[in-house]
Parts: C-alpha cells; sequence; structure tokens
C-alpha cells in the first residue's frame, strides 16, 4: 500500500479530476483519508461517487448528498455501477469539475480512487465498455496502475484499491467487513454479524422481522445472530447451534440486499461517533494519572 499511495501521489500531479468511489452504505467509513489529504495537497475537484446505492438506505444517501454537496471542490453523485446509464454520467461530471480542460485541445485526465470491493473495477469497464480491470466479490482485485484513452480527449488512470495501514475506529472497522470491503481471514464472521445486528435492531428492526420472522424487541446482537441461526436451521454436525453458518447468512442477506435497503451510517451517526471517540480520548489521560 506505500508503494500504490506513493504511485497515485505522482500521477496526481498530472491528473485534472479524482474520482473517487465510496460505499453509499457507509461512505465515510469506505474513504480512505489518504484519498482527500492527496488531492487536496494538489488542489484537485473531486468527483464523489456513492456506488451500490441500491441497496442502501434512501434518507441517509440524501443525507449525504447533501453533506459531501457542501464541501468546496466537491460533487457527490450517488450512483449504481450496475446501471450503465448512472456511469455513463461520469465523464460530463468530470468536465464541470475541470472546465479549463474542454477547450477541445487539452485531454481531460481523470483518476479513479477507492478502498477495496467499492465497485471501482465494474465501474471501469462500464465507462471503456469493455473488460479491462477484473471484477470480483474480494477486496483488493486491482493490483496496479494503469491508464487508457476513455474517447475523444479523455484519459482515465485506474489505481489499486487502497487501504489504510490503521483504521482508527472499531466500528469503521466492522462496517467495512460487514461489506465486505476487508477479507474474511481479517475478521471473525460473528463479531461482524452482531455488530450488523446492532445497528439493525436500533435502526431497521422491521427489516429483521420481515425477513427472518423474530421478535427483535428484547435481542442484542448476538442474540439475533442466534435467532436467525435457529430460524434458518444452521446446524453443526453434532446438533449444536452454528453460529458462524447463521453470521454468514445474516451478512449475507445485508451485503446482497436481500434484507433490505439498508445504511450503517448517516451523517448525525458518524458526527456522535467521532464525538463519542474525541470525549473518550480526551478522558484518558486523567485515567491514567490517577492510577
Amino acid at each position: 500500500m506505500n508503494s500504490a499511495r506513493k504511485k497515485a501521489a505522482e500521477m496526481l500531479a498530472a491528473i485534472d479530476v479524482v474520482i473517487e468511489v465510496t460505499d453509499a452504505r457507509l461512505p465515510e467509513a469506505s474513504s480512505n483519508p489518504m484519498i482527500g489529504e492527496l488531492r487536496r495537497f494538489r488542489n484537485r475537484p473531486c468527483l464523489k461517487l456513492l456506488n451500490k446505492v441500491d441497496l442502501a438506505d434512501p434518507a441517509a444517501t440524501k443525507a449525504w448528498m447533501d453533506f459531501y454537496n457542501r464541501q468546496p471542490n466537491v460533487k457527490a453523485v450517488a450512483i449504481s455501477a450496475k446501471k450503465p446509464a448512472d456511469v455513463a454520467r461520469i465523464p460530463a461530471l468530470c468536465r464541470m469539475l475541470a472546465p479549463h480542460r474542454d477547450d477541445g485541445t487539452k485531454p481531460l485526465r481523470m483518476m479513479i480512487m477507492g478502498i477495496p470491493n467499492v465497485g471501482k473495477s465494474t465501474i471501469m469497464n462500464a465507462l471503456l465498455k469493455r473488460k479491462v480491470a477484473a471484477v470480483g466479490d474480494e477486496p483488493a482485485v486491482t493490483k496496479q496502475l494503469q491508464t487508457l484513452d476513455l474517447g475523444p480527449g479523455m484519459t482515465l488512470t485506474d489505481t489499486p484499491g487502497l487501504m489504510w495501514p490503521k483504521i482508527e475506529h472499531d466500528a469503521d472497522g466492522f462496517m467495512l467487513a460487514a461489506s465486505h470491503a476487508i477479507g474474511r481471514n481479517a475478521v471473525i464472521d460473528e463479531e461482524v454479524a452482531a455488530f450488523l445486528a446492532g445497528i439493525l435492531l436500533v435502526r431497521y428492526p422491521a427489516l429483521l422481522q420481515a425477513r427472518y420472522k423474530i421478535d427483535p424487541a428484547q435481542m442484542d446482537g448476538p442474540g439475533v445472530v442466534e435467532a436467525v441461526g435457529l430460524r434458518r436451521g444452521c446446524r453443526t454436525k453434532g446438533g449444536g447451534l452454528d453460529l458462524e453458518k447463521a453470521a454468514q447468512v445474516l451478512l449475507t442477506d445485508y451485503r446482497s440486499g436481500a434484507l433490505g435497503r439498508i445504511s450503517l451510517e448517516t451523517p448525525d451517526t458518524r458526527a456522535r461517533m467521532l464525538a463519542d471517540a474525541a470525549a473518550a480520548a480526551a478522558e484518558a489521560p486523567a485515567d491514567d494519572d490517577q492510577d
């Protein structure tokens, strides 16, 4: 990732617009802070694509669009990479952000960036109308930088999925794992599913009830995973409850949209999380002094 970061930083000097792809269900958690730092250092405008909007809560998406479109040098658009018409809008939106490149003499140079498994490669292939980037439901498919002609007067540079070395907030790690931006070998499915269930209990209990025919009123996160396992017959060879399999059922239903249109964060929940983290950090030295 350090090598990819260095190459991306070098390429940005010759780029007009940064296209950042995020997951519409968790736009901030799925945004590598390094991308923002690099483009702001070079003062490059950003087209922020909230992809997988068909899986996200429409009300939360609207709130995020308002949030990002108030930021300087940022244009936010919610898309589904599976819809050609959505993807086809991207070049024109980039031209709006770089009007100095719309004189017919200089090519518009775009760079597409994002963390693993947010749909970047799918967007690339749709833009070029041919398969130029590997696509898969596993993180880190794209391995190296490549620059391609996108048509008359346009180039597009693809970058590897860029994760940052240390995820600052545990909640971000769980959201990323729930949405499959982090590989299964780095997480425990039961813990991720219990975290996801905790969000669903607060914000989408009706979806849990409709999908699994359970009453979530008195449940906590682990209790939801157990209930899903019981309803779906997740059993070990010895007949016990298979919590790992139950967790995978819940996670798969969320990732595929079978559970419903769900967003794991909103601007308000994000602000509260950051405020709580700041308060906890401020209290930590005082606790140390008392020891």
